[in-house]
């Protein structure tokens, strides 16, 4: 067996199976990921044991807080201390640490890198169409395509334990097998494609709920819809903003959430900086659209929990006529996948989001862009909710849950295909279900060491070495 802790760049390497730089043909990157299951048998996705000398969970978490804000620190661990799985959704560098260990079939790909069910949703595309996709890429990073799809599968198990009716160790483990049939089997689909073919595929909602056959799905696809399309720009505006003293439009404070910074923080001193820089990485025709609009205000804005306290802001910016465009800015630090997989040749962070954005989306926003301050940090841009919808876990059923469980397999499936080989990775997965219920009992097994790191993490709490804020901000599991 291999382990994927291998060190290299982002260019490609002879040691680093990349078909999707070959001109072999389909059937023989098919056969070339088929052979891998001699060195990496796909039973052996199933293994989750601690390594010996396994790392400090605390520690690793104190170290990915510095440079970080320091009064979010607490609110960060206290969005974190609200369940296993948002633990899961705040620890990406623990999780990849310890993927780096597990053998792994080192086909490497365009990956999330914080691949778990929270970080896909329903958006708009630039052309106002609905779809569904993957909606997170703060690490993405070329490395493993298993790395995405073990992180899901176990986000997967995790939520069906915080159901309503939680659901039973066996029907856990259907859910696992589940997303991950469903990954197999669109990715053996995708793999039919043309790459013209494949880079035009998306998970529209209109599409998904007229092809159903089923009244449920297609009463829950209607509601989807019905429930993105309030999530607009003009229903937001009155929640986030308030008229000053002069009549003018500006961000309402709510904190922790919203907060303006001080005259000196850098976020005031250098955002004109910042934004001329972010206006020079936007293609020619977004510069004059990003031009119609100016910019009146700037504040900070908490989301999410493994962003708690990395520099995330929005900016309020207005026509002539006081028509809004609401601009997020967010701090881009090295991917967590970075120690384990090496350097990105995309040394500014915020350029290596955005293309791993566009690379593995099937539409991206046409706002995306990125820029450095004085001090070397770099920062992304991008539309603040655009018709964004992420589907709360809380009221779900069981079959409920594994039918988004299965719609994430699917835009995973998407993802990876566009952004890497579908052949060599469903020449190695194949038509049967080995692999399906080797995810099935790993995902059981990483749930629960995530229960364990969970209550590890309680127990710095309760000793008082970690700091912890008494609320979240929001409600339980909602924090975008």
């Amino acid at each position: 067996m291999t382990s994927a802790a291998k060190t290299e760049v982002d260019s490609n390497s002879s040691s680093i199976p990349d078909a999707s730089q070959s001109n072999k043909p389909r059937s023989q990157r098919r056969e070339d990921g088929k052979k891998l299951r001699d060195t990496v048998p796909r039973s052996s996705h199933a293994v989750w044991k601690p390594p010996v000398g396994r790392a400090d969970i605390v520690a690793m978490l104190e170290e990915s807080n510095q440079d970080r804000l320091p009064n979010l620190i607490p609110l960060r661990y206290a969005r974190m201390l609200q369940s296993p799985l948002a633990f899961l959704r705040g620890s990406a560098a623990i999780m990849a640490a310890d993927l780096a260990g597990l053998p792994s079939t080192n086909i490497r790909v365009q990956v999330c890198g914080d691949c778990h069910l929270q970080n896909f949703g329903w958006f708009a595309t630039p052309e106002r169409n609905l779809i569904f996709d993957i909606t997170d890429f703060d690490e993405s990073r070329r490395a493993p395509w298993e790395w995405d799809i073990k992180r899901l599968v176990a986000s997967v198990v995790l939520a069906s334990r915080e159901l309503k009716n939680p659901a039973s160790k066996s029907v856990q483990e259907q859910l696992g097998r589940a997303t991950a049939k469903s990954y197999r089997e669109h990715l053996a689909l995708f793999e039919t494609m043309t790459p013209l073919e494949l880079w035009y595929v998306r998970l529209d909602a209109t599409e998904l709920m007229n092809r159903s056959t089923d009244i449920g799905s297609k009463n829950r696809c209607q509601q989807i819809i019905d429930a993105a399309r309030k999530r607009t720009m003009d229903k937001l505006l009155p929640k986030i903003t308030q008229r000053n003293d002069d009549d003018q439009l500006r961000l309402k404070d709510d904190p922790p959430l919203i907060s303006h910074p001080t005259q000196f923080d850098p976020l005031s001193t250098e955002i004109h900086g910042l934004m001329q820089q972010y206006r020079g990485t936007l293609s020619d025709e977004r510069r004059v659209l990003l031009d119609r609009y100016r910019m009146v205000d700037v504040a900070y804005k908490v989301v999410g929990v493994g962003s708690v306290g990395l520099r995330c802001g929005i900016v309020l910016m207005l026509d002539p006529d006081n028509s809004a465009l609401v601009l997020q800015i967010k701090e881009a630090r090295a991917s967590v996948l970075e120690k384990f997989v090496g350097k990105s040749v995309r040394t500014h962070h915020g350029h290596r989001i955005v293309h791993g954005q566009r690379l593995m989306q099937a539409a991206s926003d046409q706002f995306l862009g990125w820029a450095n301050d004085s001090e070397g940090r770099s920062y992304y841009f991008r539309q603040l909710r655009d018709m964004k919808l992420s589907i709360g876990i809380d009221q779900m059923s069981t079959s409920d849950l594994e039918e988004y469980a299965q719609l994430c397999g699917w835009g995973l499936a998407r993802a990876h295909a566009k952004a890497g080989d579908a052949s060599m990775i469903s020449g190695y997965l194949g038509s049967g279900e080995s692999f399906d219920e080797a995810l099935g009992e790993f995902g059981i097994a990483y749930a629960d060491q995530s229960t364990i790191d969970h209550e590890t993490l309680k127990a710095a709490a309760k000793s008082g070495r970690i700091p912890v804020a008494k609320d979240t901000g929001s409600k339980k599991g909602s924090f975008d």
